[in-house]
C-alpha cells in the first residue's frame, strides 16, 4: 500500500478500537481517541524504515532519509542470517524485518518505555514524530506542496497542544494505566496497532508480507503471507485509491460515532 492508504487505516484501526472499548463500558475520554488517532496514522508509516522511497524517509530531511538507509542494510542483514532454504535470494531490506510482528511488538514497547522514563519530553518527542507522519499520510497532497519546517511546526504545535489536553485531569494521560508514574504507557498501543495494519494492508498487494517471523512456515521463515494470489493488488492500484481508501474513511466515521457515544 502507499502512505496515505496506510495512514488511512490506521486511524480507522484505532477509532475502531475505540468503538470496542465504549461498547465493553471503557469508553475512552475523547483526548484519547484523537491523539491515539493521529498517533496509530503516523505508527502506519513506520515499517516503511526500510525502503528509501518511501513517505517516511522524506519527513525529516536528511535524518530519516539517513536513518531509512540504516534500517534498510539492517534488515537486510537480518535476512540474510535468517533466511532458509526456500526464501529467495534478496538484493535489499524493504518488507523484511521491520514488517513483522516482532518488530510491533518492540517499537510499541519502546514507546511506552520512552513515555515512562523520558516523562513531559518523552511524550512530547512520540507525539511530535507520529503528529509529522500523520500529516505527511493524511495531509499529503498538503504536505508535499508545503515546506518541511511548515510541517514541523504543524507537528511540534500540536503535540504541545495535545499533550496539554490530556495533562487535564480525566482526559486520559492515566488512561488503561492508572498507577503513580504509569501515565502515558498507553502510548505504545496505537503504535504497535498502527504497525501491525501497515503489515496487513501490505499482505493484501502483490508481493505479500513477513508477517510471522521468525516464525518459520515449511521451507520459508520470511514466508509472504496474504489472500489467495487472485485476490491481490499492486500498490497504489485503483482498487486502493478508490475502494479502499473510501472504505478505511467510512470505517473511521463509524468507529468515532459509537466510540464517542453519540448513537
Amino acid at each position: 500500500m502507499m502512505g496515505p492508504a496506510h495512514s488511512l487505516s490506521g486511524a480507522a484501526a484505532w477509532l475502531g478500537v475505540g468503538a470496542a472499548a465504549a461498547a465493553t463500558g471503557h469508553t475512552m475520554p475523547w483526548p484519547v481517541l484523537v491523539v491515539g488517532a493521529l498517533i496509530c496514522a503516523g505508527a502506519a508509516l513506520a515499517p516503511d524504515l526500510d525502503h528509501k522511497a518511501a513517505t517516511i524517509s522524506r519527513a525529516f530531511g536528511p535524518v530519516s532519509k539517513t536513518l531509512c538507509e540504516i534500517v534498510d542494510k539492517l534488515s537486510y542483514a537480518v535476512y540474510k542470517a535468517t533466511r532458509k532454504p526456500g526464501d529467495p535470494r534478496r538484493t535489499g531490506g524493504h518488507r523484511t524485518l521491520t514488517h513483522t510482528w516482532l518488530w510491533a511488538v518492540l517499537i510499541g514497547a519502546g514507546a511506552s518505555a520512552v513515555a515512562y522514563t523520558g516523562g513531559r519530553w518523552g511524550v512530547l518527542a512520540i507525539l511530535f514524530v507520529h503528529l509529522v507522519l500523520a500529516v505527511e499520510g493524511l495531509l499529503w497532497r498538503a504536505a508535499r506542496v508545503s515546506s518541511d519546517v511548515l510541517v514541523w511546526l504543524l507537528g511540534a504545535t500540536s503535540a504541545w497542544m495535545l499533550a496539554g489536553i490530556l495533562d487535564q485531569p480525566g482526559n486520559g494521560a492515566n488512561w488503561l494505566f492508572t498507577d503513580p508514574g504509569q501515565e502515558y504507557l498507553w502510548l505504545g498501543l496505537p503504535i504497535l496497532l498502527g504497525a501491525l495494519v501497515h503489515d496487513i494492508g501490505d499482505a493484501l498487494t502483490v508481493s505479500g508480507c513477513p508477517i510471522l517471523w521468525p516464525i518459520p512456515l515449511g521451507r520459508k521463515r520470511w514466508y509472504p503471507l496474504g489472500p489467495p494470489k487472485a485476490m491481490r493488488f499492486r500498490a497504489g492500484a485503483w482498487v486502493e485509491m478508490k475502494v479502499l481508501m473510501p472504505v478505511f474513511m467510512l470505517l473511521g466515521g463509524v468507529g468515532a460515532v459509537f466510540a464517542l457515544n453519540l448513537v
